[in-house]
């Protein structure tokens, strides 16, 4: 059972017909939090737009320590920035208007799967399964155009392998972010929005940010505006992926193709560096030059798998002359394909798309190698993530 929270029995009743079954209407906050208090199975709370705002806030406040799985939908006549703000740091999951009948239905529902998600994470820890971080895999390529995103939201998909384990796929590309629109979605919240939480960022915040895609995977994406990058400091990024660590057990992280000190976080952070190229040979020289990096900055080779993408172009160059060249294994070859386009203009990963297909099998085999199939961590780099925006050559070189 779920809650309604609303005065006006008619507003009550449009609200409980555009939901469906499972909803409970009350009609004051004194009762509400009385339901709450036995009724630990409900996942969701609707509160109309007659209720005192300033209520609401209290409200969601006491639940994100009280019921971090429960979320707060907030309906309001009008929406304005500084209320968006106050709900976020408040706790509260989602502010909709009160007319968007179909932006409610998707809101309850995206409430749903998150409380789901956080009920079997506890479940686990309760039974002492749980991993105390989960692993993440940045995706890495110092030339545009060589596949990162294609391949971060298909390994991501493929991870999550139709919830059968949970996935957070994060947008680290600030500027010119394309998961977004690669999986045709429509995001309430971006990552930008965890800049005035992140003193204070906790699982609640989190979970308010998140946009859900497909049965285990989960987004939190780039800002709309290339203009809010700039505004997004390096210790908001540290923050942010060590928690979606502790919440997830598994976190795939899309970059630009450019060493800023956002993708020297998610490095810092890494568990698997996926180092992305395709067989030219500028692609080529940006990864050497990638990898000579990573070298001279101290990155442990343990983490580093290198994919060549579109492996089997017949361009003149073979498998033997880019490992001669790189001086390092490839760990994967993803095939071409022009279905791989086709399923990007789609909006639908290729893995779930087509999961017979070869690109979709070459992706998934190197997800279940290197990614869930590595029994032991890593070893870890020795020393703090940089969070105070200085570039990279200002770090110590290994000697």
């Amino acid at each position: 059972m779920s809650y309604i929270l609303e005065a006006d029995p008619a507003a009550a009743d449009m609200l409980r017909a555009t939901l469906g079954m499972g909803w409970r209407i009350v009609g004051t906050m004194e009762l509400l939090r009385r339901h709450l208090t036995s009724d630990t199975e409900a996942h969701t709370v609707v509160i109309g737009a007659n209720v005192e705002q300033d209520d609401v806030f209290a409200l969601a406040q006491s639940l994100r320590l009280t019921r971090p799985d429960l979320g707060v939908i907030l309906l309001r006549r009008s929406i304005e920035t500084a209320l968006l703000t106050q709900a976020l740091r408040a706790g509260i999951r989602e502010v909709i208007g009160e007319r968007d009948l179909s932006g409610i239905r998707d809101a309850a529902h995206r409430s749903a799967t998150i409380a789901h998600a956080l009920h079997e994470q506890a479940h686990l820890a309760a039974d002492g399964n749980a991993t105390p971080l989960g692993r993440l895999v940045t995706v890495f390529a110092a030339k545009g155009g060589c596949g990162k995103t294609t391949l971060a939201t298909n390994l991501a998909a493929a991870l999550a392998d139709g919830g059968r384990r949970e996935v957070c796929l994060v947008d680290l590309d600030l500027a010119f972010g394309d998961v977004a629109i690669a999986l045709q979605l429509f995001p309430t919240h971006t990552i930008a929005d965890a800049v005035p939480l992140s003193d204070n960022l906790d699982e609640t915040g989190m979970v308010g940010l998140i946009t859900p895609h497909s049965p285990g995977l989960f987004t939190l994406v780039a800002p709309l505006e290339p203009g809010m990058a700039e505004t997004i400091p390096v210790k908001t990024i540290v923050a942010v992926l060590h928690l979606l660590k502790r919440m997830f057990p598994y976190v795939i992280v899309d970059t630009p193709p450019a060493f800023t000190d956002h993708v020297l976080a998610a490095f810092d952070a890494s568990d698997v560096l996926a180092l992305i190229a395709t067989l030219d040979v500028p692609a080529l020289k940006n990864l050497k030059l990638t990898l000579e990096t990573l070298d001279l900055l101290n990155y442990p080779r343990e983490k580093w798998r290198v994919l060549l993408n579109r492996a089997d172009s017949k361009v003149g160059l073979s498998l033997a002359d880019v490992e001669n060249t790189l001086r390092v294994p490839i760990s994967a070859q993803i095939p071409s394909s022009r279905d791989v386009p086709a399923s990007v203009n789609r909006g639908v990963p290729l893995v779930l798309d087509a999961p017979g297909h070869a690109v979709s099998s070459a992706i998934r085999d190197f997800g279940l190698r290197h990614v869930v199939g590595t029994a032991e961590r890593s070893p870890a780099i020795h020393r703090h993530p940089r969070t105070d925006g200085r570039g990279m050559f200002r770090r110590k070189a290994k000697t």
